[in-house]
């Protein structure tokens, strides 16, 4: 290590002209001869809580097998790179996400398990990331990170149309909501702000915010061991890459014709629009700028295309496939491409050093939906997996079935038990899930 003496702050952040870029982990931050978990520097559980519309075809998510030597279902044969890391949690049900109308109320509910009151306005409960970023994320730029792919509500003439386009409540009456527009994130995480002009400038400036702060860059590296400087320039380069694709969508979007309605930075493949809210979502993680984030990879009732796959049948209604085995199959490669694409988050978290492990190592990620069989619209049992270590908290690489109606919020509650976040009670819950 070649800083001996003073090591490097935690927060310590390259500046140029009107923006700021965080800095992921460096052995620089560590005092000489000091154990990571004994210094400001030591790395916090991240946790991150990805929903997917419309349940899973159960019979092809749930293995057969519980324990350690069970077999990845057609739906989770792209995360087989990091089974050793994951906990597929079976048997659980979520009472509060249970209505007539389920649309209207499930993805607000998947996270904090409480029935909502049947008014216009918002009435629920606190979910369980706004508890998280309470706790991980008073020190961090963001307390937390909402992302999404697809605007607009799912409304319902009892509950109003609070619930179906958020999976996020910072208080009972407070939904959060969500970014779908990748640049506009970029420029968030930032310092770039979000005001009215800032997306004129948004939708004009070509010029990269790494120019803005390549002065203190070369400064910093000047200052590193070999290894940090591989670090900080491997992480650069993972900045400068997902500008390069945000400046090429803006491009093609602009090109010499008129805007479209969509906002500027939306890709036009489904693909490509995941891939970057999910890079973003990593790089917060690794810059430390945030240790929370939600994400809805599409919303309920979607009517997107899966045309990359050879469907043209819209989700929802694909959704509602009545047992046919011809739509049963392609809504089971549609859900295999959702976790195609969240693999792709799992590797970049696992390729990222933190502290004395990786990101993976030392987050707890939830993959799962708020339903189960989409065509009867019920919430028995649960399609939810759980990646990640948390320090070694979570002892991975299992299937653990629970009994019928065991709650989902007993995960949910001992996700942030593993996070080291105190709470007492979530939802319905009734107890900490001891195997996971």
């Amino acid at each position: 290590m070649f800083i001996t003496k003073k090591h490097l702050n935690r927060r310590t952040v390259l500046r140029g002209a009107g923006v700021s870029v965080a800095l992921p982990l460096l052995d620089a931050m560590v005092p000489a001869a000091t154990a990571l978990a004994a210094t400001a520097a030591a790395p916090k559980p991240r946790m991150a809580f990805v929903y997917f519309p419309h349940g899973a075809v159960m019979q092809h998510w749930s293995p057969a097998k519980t324990g350690a030597d069970f077999e990845l279902t057609k739906i989770l044969e792209p995360v087989a790179k990091h089974k050793a890391s994951m906990t597929i949690v079976s048997g659980l049900r979520n009472r509060g996400g249970e209505s007539n109308t389920p649309h209207a109320i499930i993805a607000g509910t998947w996270l904090g398990c409480v029935s909502p009151e049947k008014t216009h306005d918002p009435h629920a409960a606190t979910t369980v990331d706004q508890m998280a970023a309470r706790a991980l994320g008073a020190d961090t730029a963001f307390p937390s990170l909402e992302l999404a792919t697809e605007g607009g509500a799912v409304c319902d003439p009892a509950y109003g149309c609070s619930y179906g386009h958020t999976v996020a409540f910072r208080s009972a009456t407070q939904p959060l909501p969500m970014e779908f527009n990748p640049r506009k994130v970029f420029y968030r995480l930032f310092g770039q702000g979000d005001t009215a002009d800032e997306r004129v400038a948004i939708t004009t400036e070509t010029a990269s915010i790494l120019d803005a702060v390549a002065a203190d860059a070369a400064a910093l590296q000047k200052r590193l061991g070999e290894q940090d400087r591989a670090a900080v320039a491997d992480y650069l380069d993972s900045v400068r890459e997902i500008e390069r694709r945000i400046q090429r969508i803006k491009s093609e979007g602009m090109g010499g014709v008129e805007l479209p309605d969509a906002p500027v930075g939306i890709p036009a493949a489904f693909e490509e629009h995941l891939k970057l809210q999910f890079d973003m979502m990593a790089l917060a993680f690794q810059a430390n700028l945030t240790r929370v984030a939600t994400f809805m990879m599409a919303r309920e009732v979607s009517m997107r295309t899966y045309n990359n796959l050879g469907i043209s049948d819209a989700f929802h209604p694909l959704s509602h496939h009545q047992e046919n085995p011809a739509k049963i199959e392609k809504l089971v490669k549609v859900q295999n491409f959702h976790t195609k694409v969240f693999a792709g988050f799992l590797d970049r978290l696992a390729a990222a050093k933190d502290g004395d492990g990786s990101l993976l190592d030392h987050s707890i990620i939830l993959f799962g939906s708020n339903m189960s069989n989409s065509d009867k619209h019920n919430n028995d049992p649960l399609p939810s997996a759980v990646f990640g270590r948390a320090y070694g908290k979570i002892k991975g690489g299992q299937h653990v079935r629970y009994p019928q109606n065991t709650p989902h919020a007993n995960l949910l509650l001992t996700l942030l038990d593993r996070a080291g976040v105190p709470v007492e009670k979530v939802g319905d819950s009734s107890g900490l899930l001891g195997e996971v």
